[in-house]
């Protein structure tokens, strides 16, 4: 329980002092606190999520940071756009013969004088984003957000005891860390120093963001205690800790720092952030955020068939009003938001079905993508749309590039986190000549469909990310640059108005599509036996029938039945497939 020695809300290292003399007290030694955490953690997560203290920590955005008291309790949302390596800070050290700490602190809180009795410690650097592509409604900072902090904190506790569907999503995979920077870093002569005996491994440059969706506003996070396999690139994080921050201060290198803050994310000049200019937030507690969390008003549900199959028929009615009365290509649509890649075998990204719909032109593009385009935005947290166009493909940054001058990674239009939807709208393509960059890119968005793998340029190396998007394809005829999963002519026969019966049912169905497509599945024995028989007797049919329909066929399944909240392909499911690829092949015809 806090005490008067500390408040974790507005003296947070006071808590990390108490703690630490404490554990000198009871005769541990200091100098073997390095990657060791003395009870720091135990008493931030019990006032955060036992006792729901977490509705009282602010948020950091453009908005509150200048308001917000440095050195007080704050909490970021975003993703890891980039890794800085680590950094070495002076992490206990003797005074008088008390031995104090500087740990989750840029700045030391007490004469450090010249003893020797001083341990160097490491600290990971994350520069981090608001996610790109965010949608309002799933954005807590924004203004029209509805916020349940306490709400967020009471599923964190349950989550301790019962099942959570998001627990799939947040399964860690150590196979997309970034690559250490393999520079010996040296102390920069001359400049300003933040803290005695602190030695900078990397420093951070100036953030260029290519497009336009992405929100100029960043944190620098230091992580403590955490193994690199909890976090990695393009994760979405909550991160809570101390915040150091300045807006005051100018930092004085060569006259170089200049810029106003509203711009210095964009701007900056030096390879250092100065604190001055973009917040740091020492990580005491941090979770990886699954699109659950990113639903604010998330209802209570469990997904149960009996919840569930209300809700789709729902839904399922509103996507076929948006398009246009086209009962199949809702059908199809809904499969499409479902997908996952839930796992990879060998190139195989399985899980993953693009959608391409065909038939539309410059009039029907203008009515019907718009209201694909609205809909999607209202209920997926992460969408995308991309005009596919010669120009686009020839001037585009689409994938991320290293710049060794300021050792940062620049972001590309392909680097978002997991669980985004992009809608490429192939109706404006005309015939034109691609250049290099352009001839890159379409090979980009080829691997991104084929293999959900985003190219990553070290300059001196290219390497290969692991990726999990969905992607949804408007164009007049079948598209020859990016051939999907499937292909469906679009046949609208009505404009109706689009309607939403409330705020819960809305609420409900943001639920159901991100829940349920982390559900596991399986196919029983019996029900196999039926599937094999039927692809084999495709086959006989029609001999151009591979493993990648056959694939597909599987896939859609296993979708079919998520959606109606089963965990186990069933024959009716089965059958289903069957006649929506029955009803597909005859418009393809």
């Amino acid at each position: 329980m806090v005490g008067r020695q500390y408040d974790c809300l507005t003296n947070p290292l006071g808590a990390v002092r108490f703690t630490f003399d404490k554990a000198v007290a009871s005769g541990s030694d200091p100098a073997s606190f390095d990657r060791k955490d003395w009870g720091v953690s135990d008493i931030f997560r019990d006032f955060l999520f036992d006792n729901h203290g977490l509705n009282q920590v602010p948020l950091l955005t453009p908005l509150t940071v200048s308001s917000i008291q440095p050195n007080s309790l704050v909490r970021f949302r975003g993703m890891v756009q980039d890794m800085l390596g680590n950094e070495f800070y002076a992490g206990v050290y003797k005074n008088e013969g008390t031995w104090n700490t500087n740990k989750f602190t840029d700045i030391s809180q007490f004469p450090m004088g010249s003893s020797s009795d001083t341990r160097l410690w490491e600290r990971r650097l994350l520069y981090c984003v608001p996610v790109p592509g965010l949608n309002s409604w799933a954005d807590s900072t924004s203004d029209g957000a509805i916020h349940t902090s306490t709400a967020l904190a009471n599923r964190e506790k349950r989550q301790r005891d019962t099942y959570s569907v998001s627990e799939e999503v947040e399964m860690q995979d150590t196979g997309n860390e970034m690559p250490s920077s393999p520079r010996a870093k040296k102390m920069r002569e001359g400049e300003s120093i933040p803290m005695e005996n602190t030695i900078e491994e990397t420093g951070c440059g100036s953030s260029t963001v290519p497009d336009s969706d992405r929100n100029i506003f960043a944190c620098l996070v230091k992580i403590y205690d955490s193994p690199e396999s909890e976090l990695k690139l393009n994760d979405v994080f909550e991160f809570i800790g101390v915040l150091t921050f300045d807006p005051d201060v100018k930092d004085d290198k060569s006259g170089e720092n200049e810029n106003e803050f509203a711009n210095s994310f964009v701007e900056e000049e030096s390879v250092n952030l100065p604190s001055s200019k973009v917040p740091r937030l020492h990580c005491i507690v941090h979770r990886k955020l699954s699109l659950n969390y990113m639903i604010i008003t998330s209802p209570t549900l469990e997904p149960k068939p009996h919840l569930v199959k209300g809700i789709r028929e729902s839904l399922l009615r509103h996507l076929t009003v948006i398009l246009g009365d086209d009962e199949l290509a809702a059908h199809f649509l809904l499969l499409h938001l479902l997908s996952k890649v839930h796992v990879r075998v060998d190139s195989i990204a399985v899980g993953k079905l693009s959608l391409n719909l065909t038939g539309f032109d410059k009039s029907s593009i203008s009515v019907f993508g718009n209201r694909i385009n609205d809909a999607l935005n209202n209920l997926l947290p992460f969408t995308h749309r991309m005009p596919l166009t010669v120009e686009y493909l020839n001037n585009a940054s689409l994938s991320p590039v290293k710049d060794y001058e300021t050792n940062r990674l620049v972001p590309g239009v392909l680097q978002c986190a997991e669980g985004s939807h992009f809608t490429i709208d192939e109706t404006t393509l005309q015939s034109g000549t691609l250049n290099s960059n352009g001839v890159e890119n379409t090979q980009l968005l080829k691997d991104l469909m084929d293999l959900q793998k985003v190219e990553y340029d070290f300059k001196y190396y290219k390497m290969k990310m692991d990726a999990d998007v969905q992607i949804l394809i408007l164009s007049e005829g079948k598209s020859n640059i990016l051939p999907a999963d499937i292909v469906l002519p679009f046949h609208p026969s009505s404009v109706g108005s689009i309607g939403i019966e409330n705020e819960q049912t809305l609420n409900a169905w943001r639920w159901y599509l991100a829940s349920l497509r982390s559900l596991p599945h399986s196919i029983g024995t019996e029900i196999q036996k039926v599937v094999e028989d039927d692809m084999v007797a495709a086959r006989q049919v029609d001999l151009s029938l591979g493993t990648e329909d056959f694939n597909r066929w599987l896939t859609m399944g296993r979708l079919m039945s998520l959606s109606m909240g089963e965990t186990c392909l069933t024959h009716e499911h089965w059958q289903m497939v069957k006649e929506f690829e029955r009803l597909r092949k005859e418009r393809l015809q």
